[in-house]
């Protein structure tokens, strides 16, 4: 990597999430994923036949514009939740396979991670959900979206890398939790934190990624 101090690329997410924040429409809500994506294509793109799993993180920012695009304008129609999530799955697809390639599935950190979202789904979720198509596909989101979290505790690469990465995938799963409150349980008091949480979310990942190339 041959751009000097490239962390300071992030600064253009961070202000595109403060417009995206305050409300400035969708182009700014997906030029925050996608700006990650674009300083990670510029900044690996002597690297990336030697580094392919950075595409992966690449596609799970481009999926993540696509299924907030969905969720944006799904109104009242279930199917295009259930394509926003459905979407969202294949960023947290992406989020797992760069795990896994520089890492491993901690067994006992998933499980429990695993237990502790299956009781939230069966306990405040389900009750709520009375399609079969959103049932399943936010189950399968609930599911990915654990094992990439456990995916991501994982990684063995500098803590440093780990553990910004780890964050970023942990913020996802808290900003994907509170949309599921809101939706499904009428509870908006932590609505605040969604956006917030989410751009913070990729531009963690992106930082790890950064330091990963230094």
């Amino acid at each position: 990597m041959s751009f000097k101090r490239p962390c300071l690329l992030l600064i253009i997410p961070l202000v595109l999430a403060i417009f995206a924040v305050a409300g400035y429409g969708f182009l700014f809500k997906a030029a925050v994923p996608g700006s990650c994506a674009i300083i990670l294509i510029f900044l690996f793109r002597n690297q990336l036949k030697s580094l392919p799993d950075i595409w992966f993180v690449v596609a799970a920012f481009l999926f993540s514009i696509a299924g907030d695009w969905f969720l944006s304008n799904k109104g009242d129609s279930f199917m295009m939740f259930s394509a926003g999530i459905g979407l969202y799955l294949m960023a947290h697809g992406g989020y797992l396979w760069f795990a896994l390639k520089n890492g491993r599935l901690p067994v006992l950190f998933t499980i429990v991670v695993l237990a502790s979202y299956l009781m939230f789904f069966f306990v405040k979720l389900y009750p709520a959900l009375d399609d079969t198509v959103l049932l399943i596909a936010v189950l399968l989101y609930l599911l990915i979206s654990c094992i990439s979290l456990g995916a991501a505790f994982g990684i063995k690469l500098a803590p440093i890398i780990k553990w910004t990465y780890f964050a970023g995938v942990t913020l996802v799963l808290l900003s994907d939790t509170i949309i599921a409150l809101n939706e499904f349980t009428s509870y908006s008091a932590l609505n605040v934190l969604i956006l917030p949480t989410y751009y913070a979310a990729h531009i963690s990942i992106t930082y790890a990624l950064i330091k990963r190339g230094e």
